[in-house]
């Protein structure tokens, strides 16, 4: 017997995470359907970076505040599937049906899509052999700072990311040299003056060429670059390898023509601001959604929830409330708010 949902969220970041909260607290029955291995959205990718512009929360890293909007979002235990790609989305009488790429079917009174700007995975350091040390000193994204202290590490790229990168790293690494394809580097001028005036080494039209293993095969010990202008190599034996080209998107979710909503530039859903499609039942959240006045903020993500799920809850039952109750006033609470009193009180005997 197929179980059919009231919500199901088709992403499981910051905006698919509250939504599922949202939806919660208004009594919905909620289904995350989620790509990657873990929830947390494109903010995995900079786990170590803070953010400050989250309303009401102190600078918080990414990897803490993946922790705390996944522990939001998981308040009222929606069903949560991950490894799992929504390629389609059709219709079969008044049910949605998220079709994954596994040949699964899962069914939906509405459906909130909060998908972001598509699948995102770094790009990969083109190198024969590179993928074998990936576990060791090759990163694609820095997941702790403190790995990098007192260690010399070798930056490839010249955008935001990698700049942005050499910088912070510069302050707990014993040395850091940033290599470059390009004639001069893309990332906010700001950010490249900083660099240059903490003397970071910057090469540019020079590329990684090869990657030479140390005894056990595993570690990088030595980089092999290549300078495109002079047509020379020269070697270095950094202690890491951090690469930044940028990222892959996959985009390839799709509607069934007969519910396929108007999209803009092909991919992002139009909606209202309050997060409704040119469909009925099909909303939009995040970066996803596209409206005049749209924030691309994370704080804006949570606005944009909050609308597309009460759009859903009366989409289901047109009587219902337009709007949830503030948690502190809502039923929903009263007994996890006993609870967090008693704490409270037993803590300040």
């Amino acid at each position: 017997m197929r179980e059919v949902f009231d919500v199901t969220i088709i992403g499981g970041g910051p905006a698919g995470l509250y939504s599922a909260f949202y939806a919660g607290l208004r009594e919905m029955s909620v289904k995350i359907i989620e790509c990657q291995p873990k929830l947390g959205g494109k903010v995995n990718i900079y786990p170590e970076k803070v953010i400050w512009d989250v309303g009401g929360v102190p600078p918080i890293t990414g990897k803490d505040f993946i922790d705390c909007i996944v522990q939001q979002g998981l308040t009222f235990n929606p069903t949560v599937l991950l490894n799992t790609k929504v390629d389609k989305l059709t219709k079969e009488g008044d049910l949605f049906v998220c079709e994954t790429s596994t040949g699964d079917r899962h069914y939906s009174k509405t459906v909130i899509v909060a998908v972001g700007g598509g699948i995102i995975n770094p790009k990969k350091l083109e190198v024969e052999g590179a993928e074998r040390f990936e576990q060791t000193n090759l990163h694609y994204r820095v997941q702790r700072i403190r790995d990098f202290a007192g260690q010399s590490l070798l930056i490839s790229g010249g955008g935001d990311a990698a700049i942005d990168w050499a910088w912070e790293l510069s302050l707990v690494a014993k040395e850091i040299t940033v290599v470059y394809r390009g004639d001069e580097l893309s990332a906010h001028e700001a950010v490249v003056k900083k660099v240059q005036h903490a003397n970071i080494p910057i090469y540019l039209h020079t590329t990684i060429q090869s990657l030479v293993p140390d005894e056990t095969g595993t570690r990088i010990k030595e980089v092999v670059l290549y300078n495109e202008k002079t047509k020379q190599t020269s070697v270095m034996r950094p202690d890491h390898v951090l690469i930044h080209h940028g990222y892959e998107r996959d985009q390839s979710f799709t509607y069934d023509d007969a519910i396929k909503p108007e999209l803009v530039r092909n991919y992002f859903c139009k909606t209202l601001p309050t997060g409704e499609s040119s469909v009925p039942g099909i909303y939009a959240a995040g970066d996803i959604a596209h409206y005049d006045g749209k924030v691309h903020l994370i704080a804006g993500a949570f606005q944009d929830a909050i609308h597309a799920v009460n759009c859903a809850k009366t989409y289901i039952e047109p009587k219902a409330d337009k709007s949830g109750y503030v948690s502190s006033h809502n039923a929903i609470f009263e007994s996890r708010n006993r609870a967090l009193i008693a704490e409270a009180v037993k803590q300040a005997k």
